[in-house]
């Protein structure tokens, strides 16, 4: 293996120290390839140099590396910590990656009890409100989660609102109310805006939902019956019939959610299923004694990591790590990077003790790993377990169909594809409405799948109102003008490549011999293949299912059938394109009509502030509907800050 690597890289490795640290592998083209950890730098990075790998996945990265970079550290536990770091940030291509999705959605209770309105008339500051919440935490609030999806929150939240009747209204409606909602009326709110309850007994309701959504509930029963029988011995029997209910509702719910009144409280169970070269690590949240359901993760690179990882041990006598557990120990080791752990994970897998150590570490708190769990616990994690199992079944059937869609689409139209992973598809659409705010949109089908992150807007300018026609004309010449010209210069033998995008092997648009028509010039004029158009054009009566193929190169009509996979793919692609056009084509207009970005261009008025604001007026027409005096009552805002806003918006 050492005879396809420069002598300066063999010199590096070994000069390498046995010392604890990360190594880095690029390619020539400064790609990242992987990185690792070792507790020996020396001994770990010499075993990819030294060892014959053959044509096995490890051999072919390691015949690729053409650099490498190492960083020494303290401990092995730095070293996990470092690598997994750098593996979230730089996607390399034969590690685990785990998408780095934490955005996850809390309860959120606002207020500050101590706040004084006019007298005899209710502060919304002075009844904490309960709302959903997703996005960075503030001190002043008290939030309580993560949730594993919205519909836990909104769960809980209902919840709360049958037992202690905490109002979820904006601060804006609850100071401008005259009369009870109707959550009031079904008896989901207690009323604070109308002074239906006083700020004492709303308070009480308050820290009881806190300790309720701490996992203290049976506390809370104890203290609600004590409350109830202290109502009875003073013969307020109208207030003990209440607190009654009240008890009686959190029993009910104890009941149905099937709380635990153990010491589990807060517990994170994470099962992993490997199949298929997939992945799926399925974590559940446990929080407050209440199972919230789980939230399932897929990562990438599985089979090339796998191999890798197994491939290069420090040690001859060390025995390979099983898929499963370097699948978990990735998942634990990226996902809990910078987000609340709590004390106790339940797994299905070992994890090396190493990385809890780590972990532990770095957040400053104890945490243990426990497998082979017993009594609640075993029973949470089969509940895991049985989820990973369904969800990956779910992914392997969705990816097998849609393989088996794009194979219909490339023999119906006989396309001259061999590896149908490499298939690119792009489908463009236009928006706009009465000839406003007109966009393209360009969606892009690669590897059986819509690439999301290579989509793309552009806005039509220039042309008349409405004019589809234009605006089509106007983006396929934006989108595919650059690429003609590389195209071109490739082609001449004494000019250099430029850039590594690509023509798509499909170009679908929208519509149908019109469209294809405008195409067709378009292609004509950049000296493109006509090959590549086809028009989606809807069949009679615009249902779908009767859509009809139309081809720029002259060839006949076609329909492939309701029922064809092939139309199936046509018509997925050509439905995101739209929705994509639309949703911009939405927005776009919302900033032309109501100057939606002005607040962010006046100097002093930062995320912050420009969130105080638009929570206080109620969005950014009710800001600019205030007053200069109306604008000073928003927190953080001067005269000074007001009257330029009040100019700006003016």
């Amino acid at each position: 293996m050492s005879d396809v690597h420069s002598e300066e890289l063999l010199a590096q490795v070994a000069a390498l120290p046995m010392l604890p640290g990360v190594y880095r592998y690029f390619d020539a083209e400064g790609a990242l390839l992987y990185v690792g950890k070792a507790r020996n730098l020396k001994r770990r990075v010499a075993n990819y140099f030294q060892k014959s790998h053959g044509a096995t996945r490890i051999g072919h990265m390691i015949a690729r590396i053409a650099r490498m970079e190492t960083t020494v550290v303290r401990s092995e536990a730095e070293a996990l910590l470092l690598e997994n770091n750098l593996i979230k940030t730089q996607n390399p291509r034969y590690n685990i990656v785990f998408r780095d999705d934490k955005s996850y959605p809390y309860l959120k209770i606002t207020g500050q009890p101590d706040a004084r309105g006019a007298a005899g008339v209710p502060h919304a500051q002075q009844f904490p409100r309960m709302a959903y919440y997703r996005g960075a935490v503030e001190k002043r609030h008290r939030y309580f989660g993560p949730f594993p999806s919205a519909w836990a929150v909104k769960e809980s939240i209902q919840l709360i609102q049958k037992v202690f009747r905490l109002r979820t209204c904006e601060d804006t409606v609850f100071n401008n109310r005259t009369r009870p909602c109707l959550l009031y009326q079904i008896k989901r709110c207690s009323g604070p805006c109308v002074n239906l309850v006083s700020p004492e007994a709303y308070g009480l309701d308050v820290a009881h939902a806190e300790r309720f959504l701490r996992g203290e509930t049976q506390e809370v029963v104890e203290t609600l019956n004590q409350r109830m029988m202290a109502h009875a011995e003073r013969l307020e029997f109208e207030q003990a019939a209440d607190l009654r209910n009240q008890a009686s509702a959190l029993s009910k719910v104890m009941h149905q959610q099937t709380i635990e009144t153990a010491s589990d409280k807060d517990v994170d169970i994470i099962a992993v299923k490997v199949q298929g070269g997939k992945a799926c690590v399925n974590l559940a949240m446990v929080r407050g004694g209440r199972h919230l359901g789980d939230r399932a993760y897929f990562p990438v690179h599985v089979e090339d990591a796998a191999a890798i990882g197994s491939g290069a041990m420090e040690e001859e006598t060390e025995a390979p790590v099983p898929v499963e557990q370097q699948v978990l120990e990735a998942f634990v080791a990226q996902h809990y990077t910078g987000v609340a752990v709590p004390s106790a994970l339940v797994v299905g897998t070992p994890v090396a003790a190493e990385l809890v150590e780590a972990l532990s570490a770095s957040i400053g708190s104890r945490i243990s790993a426990v497998h082979n769990p017993r009594g609640q616990r075993r029973i949470w994690l089969e509940m895991a377990q049985t989820g990973a199992d369904l969800q990956l079944a779910r992914l392997l059937a969705e990816e097998g169909s849609q393989q088996a869609r794009t194979r219909a689409l490339v023999d119906a139209l006989d396309l001259a594809i061999e590896d149908l992973d490499q298939l690119r598809i792009e489908c463009f659409d236009i928006s706009h409405t009465a000839g406003e705010a007109t966009q393209a949109s360009c969606v892009v089908f690669q590897q059986h799948k819509m690439m999301n992150a290579e989509y793309r807007r552009y806005n039509i300018e220039g042309i008349t109102g409405g004019d589809d026609y234009a605006a089509m004309r106007q983006v396929l010449t934006r989108r595919y003008g650059k690429l003609a010209e590389a195209a071109k210069v490739s082609a001449d033998p004494d000019q250099p490549s430029t850039g590594t995008a690509r023509m798509p092997d499909l170009v679908l648009v929208d519509g149908g011999k019109g469209q294809v028509s405008m195409a067709r010039e378009v292609f004509e004029s950049l000296g493109l293949d006509l090959a590549l158009i086809v028009g989606v054009e809807k069949g009679e009566g615009r249902k779908v299912g009767l859509e009809e193929l139309v081809f720029a190169d002259g060839r006949e009509k076609v329909y492939l059938g309701r029922d064809s996979a092939a139309l199936m793919l046509v018509a997925q692609i050509r439905d995101e394109a739209h929705r994509f056009a639309i949703t911009g084509m939405r927005a776009k207009r919302a900033k032309v009509r109501t100057g939606g970005s002005r607040l962010e261009d006046i100097a002093g008025v930062g995320p912050k502030k420009r969130a105080r604001l638009l929570q206080h007026f109620g969005g950014v027409r009710g800001v600019a509907a205030a007053g200069v005096e109306d604008i000073m009552r928003v927190d953080g805002i001067s005269r000074e800050l007001a009257e330029d806003i009040y100019r700006a918006l003016h």
